[in-house]
């Protein structure tokens, strides 16, 4: 109940009663708007509930619909910039949606108005004034729909380069990577209704209870048809716990549905290490039930012979590690190990899902890979109740790689460009996310333009993330509402407010919906049901469009048809009316992404469609047509005396960079963010207090790095590990400390040591 409490008192706080419960109750809803916040899917059924969000997503929506504060010009006037640099992310968040493009001028000290098409004409100057267009930088945010993220690679791989990071690169970009690799496609292999009929569901790296709350409906669905839950973690959440329901009555009269039949409380980084003790148990106990002439009751032969390779090598390679040793490293028993096995020993309806706790750190592929060697063993993949299941973070983010958003695009889809589209798409890989902030840092890229998110505050490294955009001639960003990059800028900086899912999107041939794809791959509609805060607003379609003509000027057509080539055989785009009708993009999307055959006929109907996912049916696009096993050996984070293992996490009251609040209650926290949960032996041994004011160093390749100002707060967490919030802890992680291939920032294993602030 308290998770109802404060979703309506954020919604009402910021808007009023009926535009507020008219977004709610649209939200998820299969003639509503997809949820801006995670990218948990939506029931493939009936669709029974009233309320189909969290309360996360309802803090997002309550921070689009607010109407009693906007962030127009005159808080521009009022603040300067280095005011506003001053204030809290929250209190930047609580200023209400942007209203007008706003320009910040070479030596200003204030943000003032500027209208559209100078503001646009301002870009376009900036990107033709180029010597190569990989001097611009081209960041995507998971919010961004797949109509809006289509047209922009377009236009960017019509402008000349392949400089498009987005968001995935620091969350999942090692699940698409090793996934990639391992089964042929980085996405998950479930459906919804699976987590229905699993027989064990582990939860690895994810606190479902902040960071996917919808997640836990399904779960306790499962729960009562007789699933058993697996958790990995190094602190013991809530949310894995126990979980009721506010709209079963059930719940409310007989109180919470325990979740969790085996909790392992890992220590950070060593999952690794666990899932090659749970294969090596299945190994040991195949052989034990074929000795008593049972061959395959543990492993499923079958599938292995028939569908992977690589098997006995994985097999062999088990022999070199000792189960003692293995669990020692994750700080648990063999017999606890055993005991979480033998839930799943015997059956493959086994999902196995993750999140950050396992994506960022240096050896990520090598966690994932062998998550997938678990899942082989026991023929888990493509069937009913067992798969993959990577819990993607943000809305659309994994829709927006389908749509071609990504530094290094495969050659097929780049031939499907040149075809439909009749240019030379540019082939060479660009910058990812960490190579964008180096790029900028070393003068090889000036022009940053951000279509959404908080990067300054999302990116590791933040005071080396912020020298970089700094260094930028210009910085653009796409924007709702004013955060913290905006006032992190280039000599020249503009702001573009955008229209949110929420809103109405009106343009020439009526009203527009845009759609997205989620964590599962089902790409449905999203259509938004209030008027817009102000009539200022453009739609990110709108905005791409439009600056595409400016900066394409020679390859632009106005005729009505979409696309065409000139006399001379150039191509052109006619951007006018992929605006006036998004249909158009859609029409476009189908002849170049796989999957989206009659994509405006399938999008249009209730609860949208599926798009084609070969490890769900056993088919595996890699180089041999078969699933792999690898060879994975798990690393140890050697501490010296006074160093602990940091794992940035995020509170209960924020979504990504987006802060609600300043509580974290399912953790005890209240009024302050900037926290260290530690183990109690460690505060005793290291000298120091509950409640000390401390500052935080990191230390990495001879270099330290500090985070100020503390409090030490005892939490349930293994010795050596500690915990605290990002963004706050993001100055600690270096740009240089990535995860191998993916890049990924390794931003849950961070040395540190701790000292008193007064220090």
């Amino acid at each position: 109940m308290p998770a109802v409490i404060q979703s309506f008192k954020h919604v009402l706080n910021g808007t009023g009663v009926g535009r507020g419960w008219k977004a709610l109750i649209n939200m998820n809803q299969k003639d509503g708007f997809d949820c801006p916040s995670c990218a948990w899917p939506d029931p493939d059924g009936n669709r029974s509930r009233i309320a189909e969000y969290c309360e996360s997503g309802a803090k997002a929506v309550a921070d689009e619909v607010m109407t009693k504060h906007t962030a127009s010009p005159v808080l521009f006037q009022r603040y300067s910039v280095d005011e506003l640099l001053q204030k809290s992310d929250l209190w930047l968040g609580q200023q209400g949606r942007l209203t007008q493009p706003m320009v910040l001028r070479p030596g200003a000290t204030h943000y003032e108005p500027i209208d559209w098409s100078d503001a646009l004409q301002l870009i376009a100057d900036q990107l033709r004034s180029l010597d190569s267009p990989d001097e611009a930088i081209f960041y995507t945010s998971g919010r961004t729909s797949n109509e809006a993220a289509f047209v922009y690679q377009l236009f960017v791989r019509m402008f000349g380069t392949n400089n498009m990071p987005d968001c995935s690169n620091m969350c999942h970009e090692s699940t698409s990577v090793a996934l990639a690799d391992s089964i042929g496609l980085g996405k998950a292999s479930v459906r919804y209704e699976d987590y229905e009929k699993a027989d064990v569901i582990m939860i690895m790296g994810q606190n479902p209870g902040t960071n996917a709350p919808r997640m836990l409906t399904p779960l306790e669905t499962a729960k009562r048809n007789g699933a058993k839950i697996v958790a990995v973690n190094p602190l013991q959440e809530a949310g894995l716990l126990a979980f009721r329901d506010p709209q079963s009555p059930r719940d409310m009269l007989l109180g919470a549905e325990k979740m969790t039949d085996v909790f392992l409380q890992v220590r950070i980084n060593s999952d690794l290490a666990l899932i090659k003790a749970m294969c090596k148990i299945l190994l040991e106990e195949e052989a034990k039930a074929a000795a008593e002439g049972q061959p395959g009751k543990v492993l499923d032969k079958n599938f292995i012979e028939q569908y992977t390779s690589g098997y006995e090598a994985f097999a062999k390679s088990l022999n070199q590690f000792e189960l003692n040793d293995l669990a020692a490293q994750c700080g648990l028993t063999v017999k606890q190990i055993r005991k979480a096995v033998d839930l799943f020993k015997y059956t493959p309806k086994l999902i196995i899902c993750w999140a950050m706790g396992l994506t960022q750190h240096q050896n990520a592929i090598h966690t994932i890979n062998e998550v997938i060697n678990l899942l082989l063993l026991k023929g888990s993949i493509g069937i009913e109740g067992g798969g993959a299941s990577p819990i993607r973070g943000h809305s659309n983010v994994q829709g927006d790689r389908t749509m071609g958003i990504w530094e290094k695009p495969k050659p097929e889809f780049l031939d499907a460009l040149k075809q439909v589209f009749n240019f030379e798409p540019p082939r060479k890989s660009g910058y990812d996310t960490v190579a964008s902030v180096k790029a900028m840092h070393e003068g090889k890229a000036s022009v940053f333009f951000g279509l959404g998110g908080n990067f300054a505050m999302a990116v590791s490294d933040t005071n080396y993330t912020a020298e970089a955009l700094r260094k930028c001639n210009l910085t653009v960003h796409v924007s709702t509402k004013l955060n913290r990059s905006h006032l992190i800028h280039g000599k020249t900086a503009l702001i573009l407010p955008c229209l949110g899912r929420t809103d109405r999107d009106i343009q020439a041939s009526g009203e527009q919906f845009v759609s997205c794809e989620s964590t599962t791959g089902v790409v449905a509609q999203s259509h938004g049901v209030v008027n817009p805060v102000v009539s200022t607003l453009k739609s990110e379609v709108a905005i791409i469009c439009e600056l595409a003509k400016r900066v394409l000027s020679s390859k632009t057509a106005d005729n009505s048809e979409a696309t065409k080539v000139d006399q001379y055989g150039r191509p052109y785009v006619n951007w006018d009316s992929l605006v006036a009708n998004y249909d158009r993009i859609r029409d476009l999307i189908e002849q170049v992404v796989p999957g989206f055959e009659h994509y405006n006929e399938k999008v249009r109907k209730a609860g949208g469609f599926y798009i084609p996912n070969g490890p769900r049916v056993r088919e595996f696009k890699t180089t041999d047509g078969k699933a792999h096993f690898t060879i994975n050996t798990p690393t140890q984070h050697n501490l010296e005396p006074g160093e602990l293992l940091l794992m940035t996490i995020r509170s209960h009251d924020q979504f990504n960079t987006t802060i609600y609040g300043q509580d974290d209650r399912y953790r005890g926290i209240y009024n302050e963010r900037r926290v260290l949960f530690m183990n109690a032996n460690d505060i005793s041994n290291l000298g120091l207090a509950a409640k000390q004011v401390v500052d935080l160093h990191s230390h990495y390749d001879g270099q330290q790095r500090t985070a100020h100002r503390f409090i030490i707060v005892p939490y349930n967490i293994p010795a050596g590990c500690a915990a605290a919030y990002f963004p706050e802890t993001n100055v600690l992680v270096p740009i240089d400390s990535v995860a191998e291939k993916s890049h990924t920032p390794t931003s849950k294993s961070i040395v540190i040591t701790v000292t008193s602030a007064n220090d």
